[in-house]
């Protein structure tokens, strides 16, 4: 053959080439203008299958029509060509109709059209995995099926999960970043649900699958397992518990058993109590003890009719001079008020606590000014914040608040009587 009926038949290819794509150009506008939006879509896509087809068909035609006129070797470099060609030709094709298409769809439809692709994509690998798990289900004995299954599912998660990835990334390069933190969390919770679907979908498989027996067996020794990790749960927090109820039990006795330290301040105590009942009489403490919570104080509480008598043998005993008082006050305990004298003697080098308890309709109790002179300033307080009234006293008044202030503020059922005060 010439060079000028290759030339000639190779400018009639190519014009048949473009008639050809001209046409299915204008069949898919002409479609396009009369379907909807998802239908147009879907005749986009087959338009561009059968270009494609179209032009491979035509491609092998003319590979099988110059194959016996020339020589092997020009036969092989033609195949080549042409097959170049044709990769060139439905690649710019590609090219040109994905221009097109986002020329004439908006962000939006993309991202739908995208989703539709993947979706349908996962939905026909799904199909295939199924189908193929069926062909070989008739084959294979029950473990091999299960095992089949397993890798199958297995294998199908992880293609997924590599189109989910692919697909986030191919987003997140056209994506703003507020977009791509939703589109990832969209995308982990359709993945979560898919997952809980499918691991659904399985268990309802098997289920089918197990005749009755194998699965009531199944089902008792799931029973069986969930209550020996139910007992041995509680066997553990019994035991957890006893072992607290023994600590306590131990730290109990260990604490009635094993006597309390005694004071250093007992012995002076007792020689201070001891020394009052013989002097002053057996009745005039109605109690004695060690304030731990003073210093070890040994704390005398008179009755109301020995309180002076026994301040007074304080004072003036040769063995216990207790000869400065360092504090006097009183307090309202709602039921009863108490006065509360500290002593200290330097002979002994020791502190005693010297208490009374006084009605708190008619609180009077004896002045201790005729021992401590220093006793003079605290009982006027005493008088002028709690109403206490100390008889024998050589000049009582109120020394904060004047003669003419209605009420006790100390007290605790104190009102004032000008209340904008």
């Amino acid at each position: 053959m010439s060079e000028k009926e290759d030339l000639a038949k190779q400018k009639a290819e190519a014009a048949a080439k473009a008639k050809a794509a001209a046409l299915a150009k204008k069949q898919a506008k002409e479609e396009a203008a009369e379907k909807p939006e998802g239908e147009i879509d879907i005749a986009k896509q087959k338009a561009a299958a059968a270009a494609k087809a179209k032009a491979a068909a035509l491609a092998k035609k003319q590979a099988k029509e110059e194959a016996p006129e020339k020589p092997e070797g020009e036969i092989d470099l033609a195949k080549q060509k042409a097959e170049a060609a044709a990769k060139a030709k439905a690649a710019a094709l590609a090219k040109k109709q994905a221009k097109a298409e986002a020329a004439e769809n908006t962000e939006s439809e993309i991202d739908l059209a995208k989703q539709k692709a993947a979706a349908a994509a996962k939905a026909k690998a799904a199909a295939l995995a199924k189908k193929q798990a069926k062909e070989e289900a008739p084959e294979k004995p029950e473990g091999e099926i299960d095992l089949a299954k397993q890798k199958a599912a297995a294998a199908a998660k992880a293609k997924a999960a590599a189109l989910a990835k692919k697909q986030a990334k191919e987003e997140a390069a056209e994506k703003p970043e507020g977009e791509i933190d939703i589109a990832k969390q969209k995308a982990a919770a359709a993945a979560k649900a898919k997952a809980a679907a499918f691991a659904k979908k399985q268990a309802k498989e098997e289920t089918a699958e197990k005749p009755e027996g194998e699965m009531d067996a199944a089902k008792q020794k799931a029973a069986a397992a969930a209550k020996a990790k139910a007992a041995a749960a509680a066997k553990a927090k019994a035991k957890a518990a006893a072992a607290a109820k023994n600590r306590t039990a131990v730290q109990e006795s260990e604490e009635a058993d094993t006597p309390s330290e005694i004071s250093p301040n007992q012995s002076k105590l007792d020689q201070i109590v001891s020394a009052i009942e013989s002097h002053v009489g057996q009745g005039a403490l109605l109690e004695n003890y060690i304030n731990r919570l003073s210093k070890d104080v040994p704390t005398l509480v008179a009755n109301p009719d020995t309180y002076f008598s026994i301040a007074k043998f304080l004072r003036y005993d040769e063995q216990l001079d207790f000869s400065y008082l360092s504090e006097l006050h009183g307090t309202d305990f709602e039921s009863h008020m108490e006065i509360y004298v500290h002593l200290h003697s330097f002979k002994m080098n020791q502190s005693v606590a010297l208490k009374v308890k006084l009605d708190r309709d008619t609180p009077v109790i004896p002045s201790l000014v005729p021992l401590w002179s220093g006793a003079n300033w605290p009982e006027c307080e005493a008088y002028d914040l709690l109403g206490i009234n100390f008889y024998e006293h050589p000049d009582l008044k109120r020394i904060l608040l004047g003669e003419d202030w209605k009420g006790y503020p100390l007290r605790k059922d104190y009102e004032p009587y000008d209340v904008e005060v």
